[in-house]
């Protein structure tokens, strides 16, 4: 025998599909509806970064109004949308506030049970990404509901929506990471490589939290600049273990890294997730707007062992600073595979551009011989070759590469597009090698 309270529930319910049916949020009505999961698609914008109301189960839940979320999504063209969110109040009912650019909405959500609950309409009149903010304006519970999906409908049957589209491969973290950008440098045919080297400056600005620049990347590891924290910055130098395993503790003694010396206030360790292998970084306040010097030299030992040793400087104090050396077994091999990389590692800031540019690269050869580095091809990981994520970009400009991610613009480029920058002939590297510290 069906209850009285269970009675008013489905009535509600029946009440609420109709709404939803007049505003066009059924099924069938549209050319097109994306269903756009929050977990893999939002972020507080407001006060800060950070917080835990984006639950492991992929909804959204607060209660302090001080709080917006943002959800990005992003359309090949104009259009006009339609908006929605599948949401439910946890206790009571509660009132979201919903903005995008000029426009705002306001929406009650009430009903203990998932519901679509329309928003309204927008028109965008460009091709680009759409910034849709969530507050809280009133509740009687302890939180302003639960939100699982953002629904947006279009009678434009040729759009194509972008965003993580689940969480397949643990995808709503790398979506909100952000995808990781990289240059793949043209090195000369021929020649064993011993060292390379190249400059990069965070423009101001462009530094927020999460972010990776690495400079020298090659085979067998890699070597940059990080912002750790609000008040810590790094420079990280790392070197893969022949073994391939995401547990250090797994590596063989016979296959280790060994760590052969290490410059003043550098920590060495181990590292895993990513294969496995040597690690060492040191803390260091670099700064945005600041030129830095890497170099890295790749030398066979002539006993089946590769050593691997980097240098980090300020090029307008002339410095160099030794990170790290580290001896790789079963390995026979010079510098190859010279490329550099961006990426975020924090998901919460995911949603902040940030960017820097590659300047002066060059490599220099067993000879002694120095060579310019001044093509090269621009690719992008899984979460933009997947479409996930499309706030990529990559290019030269003057005597510089550059490379920049996340921050939800617009303006992508190709994947495997080369590029290249004019000559800084005039600034080829001037090293005394005998005198570069070695422990």
């Amino acid at each position: 025998m069906m209850t009285f309270q269970r009675w008013t529930h489905d009535l509600r319910a029946t009440a609420l599909v109709f709404v939803a049916a007049i505003s066009g949020f059924v099924d069938g009505l549209v050319a097109g509806e994306w269903r756009v999961p929050v977990g893999g698609n939002a972020f507080r914008v407001e006060p800060s970064p950070g917080g835990n109301n984006l639950r492991r189960n992929g909804v959204l839940t607060w209660g302090d109004s001080k709080d917006v979320y943002a959800v990005f999504v992003h359309i090949d063209r104009p259009a006009e949308l339609s908006l929605a969110i599948e949401a439910k109040a946890l206790q009571g009912e509660s009132t979201l506030e919903t903005r995008v650019g000029e426009r705002s909405f306001s929406t009650k959500i009430s009903g203990t049970e998932p519901t679509v609950h329309a928003v309204g309409k927008v028109r965008m009149d460009q091709a680009g990404y759409v910034r849709i903010e969530f507050r809280g304006k009133s509740r009687t519970g302890d939180s302003f509901g639960e939100i699982r999906e953002v629904i947006v409908q279009s009678d434009d049957s040729d759009l194509k929506v972008d965003y993580v589209r689940n969480n397949e491969g643990n995808m709503f973290y790398w979506g909100r990471r952000g995808p990781s950008v990289h240059l793949t440098y043209s090195l000369p045919r021929e020649r064993n490589i011993q060292y390379g080297y190249s400059e990069i400056t965070v423009p101001v600005g462009k530094d927020p939290i999460g972010s990776y620049y690495m400079a020298n990347g090659f085979s067998e590891g890699y070597f940059g600049i990080q912002v750790n924290g609000p008040e810590e910055r790094r420079v990280l130098f790392s070197v893969w273990s022949p073994f391939q395993t995401d547990n250090p503790k797994d590596i063989p003694e016979d296959q280790r890294i060994a760590a052969l010396g290490k410059g003043p206030g550098v920590r060495i360790g181990e590292f895993g997730n990513e294969g496995s292998g040597g690690q060492s970084f040191l803390v260091y306040p670099w700064k945005a707007g600041t030129t830095y010097r890497f170099l890295t030299e790749v030398k066979p030992d002539g006993e089946g062992r590769t050593v691997y040793t980097s240098w980090f400087g300020d090029k307008s104090q002339n410095e160099w600073r030794l990170i790290a050396s580290f001896r790789r077994p079963k390995t026979d091999t010079h510098f190859k595979g010279f490329h550099s990389f961006l990426e975020s590692f924090d998901p919460s800031y995911g949603y902040i551009e940030r960017e820097a540019e590659y300047e002066n690269v060059w490599v220099r050869d067993t000879e002694g011989e120095w060579h310019e580095c001044l093509k090269v091809r621009f690719s992008v990981d899984a979460t933009g070759g997947g479409r996930h994520r499309l706030d990529f970009g990559g290019g030269a400009e003057g005597t510089h590469f550059f490379m920049k991610n996340c921050g939800f613009f617009s303006n992508t480029v190709k994947a495997g597009d080369s590029f290249t920058r004019t000559s800084t002939a005039d600034q080829k590297p001037q090293i005394d090698f005998s005198t570069l510290p070695r422990e």
